[in-house]
């Protein structure tokens, strides 16, 4: 994680230090998940099991994909660094824009590039109209900083 905050600021609005896959959630759940299977045995016993229940004759992808979970969402850089989807076209559209934020835009309340990332990402760059991106990465931040990711909201 890089320490300006600035860095954490999406093109989209949306905050990169209030994002699970930034928090490291998937990989610490992935951890946590591999400390139970190791400390019960299951990984060593799948083959046995199996025998009860067929779906456990899968457990050495069902371990490959749980790598390539930490490989793919382990360590994210944040959006400006080249973080989330690969193919973000809002990130494209900013670049070309030499844009910070779609804040920025005109179009940005119409913009159907934006309506993918949900209402948080319009709610944070109408936030960063009217209070400013400083003051916006401040409330951001702190709230980070107490827990607050927005995948909370959608469990």
């Amino acid at each position: 994680m890089k320490e300006s905050p600035r860095h954490l600021v999406g093109y989209c609005g949306l905050y990169c230090g209030a994002c699970g896959i930034y928090q490291g959630r998937i990989k610490h759940a992935v951890e946590n998940l591999r400390n139970i299977i190791g400390a019960y045995g299951f990984d060593k016993i799948a083959p046995e099991l199996a025998k009860w229940e067929p779906s456990l004759e899968h457990y050495a992808e069902f371990d490959q994909v749980m790598t390539g979970l930490v490989k793919l969402f382990g360590e994210c850089p944040a959006c400006v660094d080249g973080g989330g989807d690969p193919n973000c076209a809002v990130r494209e559209c900013c670049k070309q824009k030499a844009y910070a934020t779609c804040a920025e835009c005109v179009e940005m309340e119409s913009c159907e590039k934006l309506r993918k990332y949900g209402p948080h990402a319009l709610g944070g760059l109408r936030k960063i109209k009217s209070m400013g991106i400083d003051e916006w990465i401040k409330e951001m931040q702190k709230k980070a900083d107490a827990g607050y990711c927005y995948l909370d909201e959608r469990i």
